[in-house]
């Protein structure tokens, strides 16, 4: 007998809407079908920044964010966890309307190349090492190098996917793409330092 999946994101973008029929929706109440995915939720909006021409210093603060949402995954905690003020905080019902009519277009697509395979590797314990590679995401984003908030924010888009999705594949490709820009970043940080010491040393 075949083990039914999880419900799909679109699904539970559109669940989490019917269940709160109020005003004003928290983000607590809207994540609070995802449970453990909410991870990769919180991932794929801390993405989302990157893709849009705002002033400098996003990359800095959604690093900051990304790396305690990965010292969480590598705790072991089960679901996220958010200070008081950011999950009870209420957004307009329309507002959260139109996030989920401009998101859903988007996972739709998504949802039809990701799908749950290897998903073992989506949970524990090897959410321990999702968490480290979630953390070395944050740094990389964090750091003050041109050009990077795109190629950085398309992995980690890659990474929140995944999790939601429960695609081991795409989570396998993403762990792969950290290590590499990690290293990619640490020889070109050697070479800068090289050269300077060639010049000032």
């Amino acid at each position: 007998m075949t083990r039914p999946h999880d419900p799909r994101t679109t699904e539970l973008f559109r669940l989490a809407l019917q269940e709160n029929t109020g005003d004003t929706i928290s983000l607590e109440q809207f994540i609070a079908p995802l449970e453990a995915r909410a991870y990769g939720f919180l991932v794929v909006l801390l993405s989302l920044p990157n893709f849009i021409p705002i002033p400098m210093g996003v990359g800095g603060v959604c690093g900051t964010l990304l790396v305690i949402i990965g010292a969480q995954m590598l705790w072991g905690m089960p679901r996220p966890w958010l200070p008081r003020f950011t999950r009870q905080h209420g957004f307009p019902r329309h507002s959260v309307e139109s996030f989920v009519s401009h998101m859903t277009p988007m996972f739709s697509r998504l949802e039809r190349v990701c799908r749950p395979r290897f998903e073992q590797i989506t949970r524990r314990p090897y959410s321990h090492f999702s968490g480290l590679m979630l953390i070395l995401l944050g740094i990389l984003l964090a750091l003050p190098i041109p050009f990077t908030n795109y190629p950085f924010g398309l992995v980690i888009l890659g990474f929140g996917v995944a999790l939601i999705e429960r695609d081991g594949v795409l989570l396998a490709l993403v762990w792969a793409a950290t290590l590499i820009s990690t290293a990619m970043v640490g020889s070109l940080s050697s070479a800068m330092v090289a050269l300077a010491r060639h010049f000032f040393g």
